[in-house]
């Protein structure tokens, strides 16, 4: 016997707001959260100078001092969307967080970097007098999970998830397992990035960063033939997980239903996607979910704005899925924000599908050639009745993933 996992919680911070009434109206407006970086210019060699920040974001205060030591700034994103899910939920302050019940499966690509710069003064000039007693605590990569289960006081599974770009949407499917398989009754899911150059850098040396510096509004231009490559972006999203009959039975609200995940590994190259198991992973998700293509009314895409990730995206996509299915990028809206990006998107997904309206890829004016003709909802938003939305996200190592909700309206 298998439980139905459902969705009572959402919150999340991104460069363009923390409420959805919000980040829809600016991406009504048009507005993306891309800004170019001034205090870039310090780096010599970094070619962009692009990126998705979460301008006046700060807590200090809004907690007690002493229960933040152990966060960075990727871990005060994780903990504040945390909170506003769980308000959302209705169970901010109930004693179910501390009874065991309730879990965490939360990720990031790393943990917070200023830290690793006291590490490198320690092995470089051999001092360490910037280091801290949580200084690793605030680097590590299962920052975010242990800092929101010390937190709040969770104290079932942790599992972290530190896969790069599929760390929030990874952490939301492994937690719709603990909970369908009755290891858990409740989860906390998600993932959370900070902004940092070094980031940046990371795709810089791989010459797959935009450097469209002067017009910030017009990058990243995923899936468009005029595309230079990605943005980095940074956020948090959190979603509540739990069963059905639970969620039922205290009278939670239900914001939509998880009915499928898959997950699997290229197993060839570190950094080229791999079509054909992204294809595998999206049939895998919806074989999970007993559904078949034509149950899918829309697709939340991963569109990095990179040339080889959009190409095999897009026809691993058609040949999955067929040409007919709608599909966006919110990353053309926010950058990429690599370890939040599942779940932002996840976040977004649920409630653009609540409403009925899907924002369209931001910059996409002109379909790239070599992308799959399928589509592209681009220009306008659109209205549309979805019953089925499918959440894709694909990361460095060749790990794939695939989300598939179910609007609340067909519960």
């Amino acid at each position: 016997m298998t439980n139905r996992v459902v969705v009572t919680g959402m919150g999340g911070v991104t460069s363009l707001g923390e409420r959805w009434e919000d980040i829809s109206a600016n991406m009504r407006a048009g507005k993306t959260g891309i800004r170019r970086m001034e205090s870039w210019d310090f780096y010599d060699g970094l070619n962009t100078r692009l990126a998705g920040p979460v301008e006046g974001f700060d807590i200090d205060g809004r907690y007690p001092r002493k229960a933040m030591r152990s966060m960075g700034p990727v871990s005060k994103m994780a903990v504040y969307a945390t909170e506003k899910a769980l308000e959302m939920a209705g169970l901010l302050g109930d004693p179910i967080l501390k009874s065991g019940k309730i879990g965490v499966a939360y990720g990031s690509s790393f943990g917070s970097t200023k830290p690793v710069v006291a590490f490198t003064d320690l092995m470089r000039d051999g001092h360490s007098r910037d280091l801290t007693a949580t200084s690793y605590v605030k680097m590590m990569s299962h920052t975010t999970a242990v800092n929101i289960g010390v937190f709040y006081g969770l104290s079932g599974r942790v599992i972290p998830t530190s896969s790069a770009c599929t760390s929030g949407s990874q952490g939301i499917g492994y937690a719709y397992e603990a909970i369908k398989y009755g290891l858990q009754d409740m989860m906390v899911a998600g993932g959370a990035e900070e902004l940092c150059p070094t980031m940046a850098a990371v795709f810089d040396t791989l010459y797959a960063t935009s450097i469209r510096n002067d017009e910030p509004h017009r990058s990243p231009r995923p899936f468009d033939r005029d595309r230079d490559g990605l943005v980095i972006g940074e956020g948090a999203a959190t979603l509540v997980l739990e069963s059905y009959e639970h969620a039922v039975a205290r009278g939670a609200p239900i914001l939509a239903e998880i009915v499928g995940f898959a997950t699997n590994s290229d197993g060839r190259h570190i950094t080229n996607p791999t079509q054909a198991t992204m294809e595998v992973a999206m049939q895998a998700a919806l074989d999970n979910a007993g559904l078949t293509a034509s149950n899918i009314d829309f697709i939340s895409g991963h569109g990095t704005a990179t040339e080889q990730g959009d190409v095999a995206e897009s026809h691993a996509t058609n040949n999955v899925l067929g040409p007919h299915i709608p599909i966006h990028s919110l990353k053309s809206y926010f950058g990429h924000s690599l370890g939040a990006c599942g779940s932002i998107e996840a976040w977004l997904g649920i409630e653009m599908m609540c409403e009925g309206w899907f924002a369209p890829t931001a910059n996409l004016e002109n379909v790239d050639e070599n992308c799959a003709d399928i589509d592209y909802v681009m220009g306008e938003g659109r209205t549309i009745a979805v019953r089925h939305l499918m959440s894709n996200n694909f990361a460095f190592g060749g790990i794939n993933s695939s989300l598939i909700f179910r609007n609340a309206a067909e519960i």
